[in-house]
């Protein structure tokens, strides 16, 4: 069951955070890179109640290693802040929207 949030759950130390985390730790696939793949990679989470990520998913990929490189990076970043609502914290789900750019 997932909820609309008062509080929509958030990356720790926040969503600029989040985003400078994702620029420095993504790693360009070579085979993207040679093929000149560019684009976003939409990417679907879940924030369980202890702020842990669960069922990463690709909702729209461009393929050539990016759709795996975008999860992987996802994967790798640490808890969240869960969604509360109510004063309780709820389970939600959430896309990210990951730019590769040559």
């Amino acid at each position: 069951e997932f909820f609309e949030a008062e509080e929509p759950a958030e990356p720790s130390g926040g969503l600029v955070a989040f985003y400078k985390y994702l620029n420095q730790t993504l790693k360009y696939p070579k085979v993207a890179k040679r093929m000149g793949v560019e684009g976003k990679v939409f990417v679907s989470l879940i924030i369980e109640e202890d702020g842990s990520i669960k069922d990463i998913k690709i909702i729209k990929g461009i393929g050539a290693g990016c759709d795996e490189e975008a999860m992987r990076i996802v994967k790798e970043y640490p808890k969240w802040i869960s969604g509360r609502h109510l004063g309780k914290a709820v389970k939600q789900k959430y896309t990210v929207p990951i730019t590769f750019r040559l």
